[in-house]
């Protein structure tokens, strides 16, 4: 399984050349941020999917920094933040809003465009769209916050629960195997 997930995962030389991520100097370069540990996986995979989620923009300098500051796996960090992606983008984005709009109580209200739809009929399009961000703005931003921490942690914890289940089960399979012996 390490092997597996070694062959995956970006070469620390790779990381090295990338322009963006080459301000984190030598801390970047830690050799524990590399090894493949139960802990360090679970937490950098947290990390990728929190910024992944929440970020819609750097989201890998982010991870990479906070895997750095919190002494996390950095390649799994870094893959996992793929979580959004061209085809996952929008369903993620709907249902975090989806999600806000429920919380913040105004579920059954949608935003309203007609304002924007009279700014763009007399040619402001910039505030056109500050007015389309503006209107999704609270509730997105909750329901990514929502989602965004909700995902890290289910990760996290599902990989660290994984990770001890596969070990249980091959210490008992070695114990098996010498009770035969």
């Amino acid at each position: 399984m390490k092997q597996r997930l070694k062959r995956m995962l970006p070469h620390p030389d790779r990381v090295r050349e990338n322009r963006w991520l080459r301000w984190l100097g030598p801390a970047l370069f830690r050799p524990q941020l590399w090894h493949i540990t139960r802990r360090g996986v679970a937490l950098g995979v947290a990390l990728g999917i929190f910024f992944g989620l929440l970020v819609p923009i750097a989201q890998i300098p982010l991870s990479a920094a906070a895997a750095v500051a919190l002494r996390a796996n950095i390649p799994t960090a870094i893959a996992s933040t793929l979580i959004t992606n061209p085809v996952t983008f929008a369903p993620i984005y709907y249902g975090a809003y989806r999600i806000g709009t429920a919380l913040i109580g105004n579920g059954s209200q949608t935003p309203d465009f007609e304002a924007v739809k009279t700014r763009e009929m007399h040619g402001d399009e910039a505030g056109s769209w500050l007015a389309r961000i503006t209107a999704l703005g609270k509730p997105l931003l909750l329901g990514l916050l929502i989602v965004a921490c909700s995902a890290g942690i289910l990760a996290y914890l599902l990989i660290m629960g994984l990770w001890r289940l596969k070990i249980l089960l091959a210490w008992r399979q070695r114990h098996q195997r010498r009770q035969v012996n």
